[in-house]
């Protein structure tokens, strides 16, 4: 019997028709990922294909954004399939909703809980597999084709997001789930600008800014 998510979903497909089937099975696998987070209500699916001769392993790429209460997750894969790239997209999302469910439930207790060195070894050891890059890529600039006059250290893309002021803590979560090195908020115990970054073995960072006369 097939799974149905009760969250809206949509599918967009870019360069590429999505057949009926193809939707059917996206559905029933983010109704697992539903299963995980509940708050989830709004998933967006978008298909590109990316004709490259040099690259046929990575032409079809698939961008899974999750939409909740307050929050935003997002998964990409890239595969020789789009099949491919959806289970691998899954895969990271999965991983970043049960991390952050983890790091919550551990917040909400007051506490975190003691880990057994054996498990600790076996966390760093599948973290930095995770982290270990599938293939040898070389950079492309996204933004080639919109720049007219092609000068070096430009600025070419500007972004603007609301800020809720939220605790460290949060700040951490958020940046889990939409799968970046870095998340910039506003520190409610402080109220000012902030930025949560990944350090080398495993740690975290976290940077303020500061008024210079005071």
């Amino acid at each position: 019997m097939s799974q149905q998510t009760n969250a809206q979903v949509t599918i967009t497909g870019r360069n590429v028709e999505v057949p009926e089937h193809f939707q059917e099975r996206v559905t029933e696998k983010l109704a697992k990922i539903e299963r995980l987070d509940p708050t989830l209500t709004f998933f967006h699916v978008e298909l590109q294909h990316e004709p490259n001769p040099r690259r046929e392993s990575e032409a079809e790429r698939l961008q899974i954004t999750a939409t909740g209460k307050g929050h935003i997750a997002r998964a990409e894969a890239k595969e020789d399939s789009f099949y491919a790239a959806l289970e691998t997209a899954l895969g990271k999302m999965e991983r970043s909703l049960r991390k952050v469910k983890v790091r919550r439930e551990n917040v909400k207790s007051g506490h975190r809980a003691q880990k057994g060195t054996g498990q600790i070894a076996a966390e760093l050891v599948a973290e930095a597999e995770a982290a270990k890059p599938a293939k040898e890529e070389r950079y492309i600039d996204p933004y080639a084709e919109t720049v007219e006059d092609v000068r070096p250290g430009q600025v070419v893309r500007f972004k603007e997001h609301p800020a809720t002021p939220m605790s460290v803590d949060d700040a951490l979560s958020e940046m889990e789930l939409v799968g970046h090195d870095f998340y910039l908020f506003i520190n409610e115990e402080n109220n000012k600008p902030s930025v949560v970054y990944r350090r080398h073995a495993f740690d975290y960072g976290l940077i303020s800014l500061t008024d210079a006369d005071a």
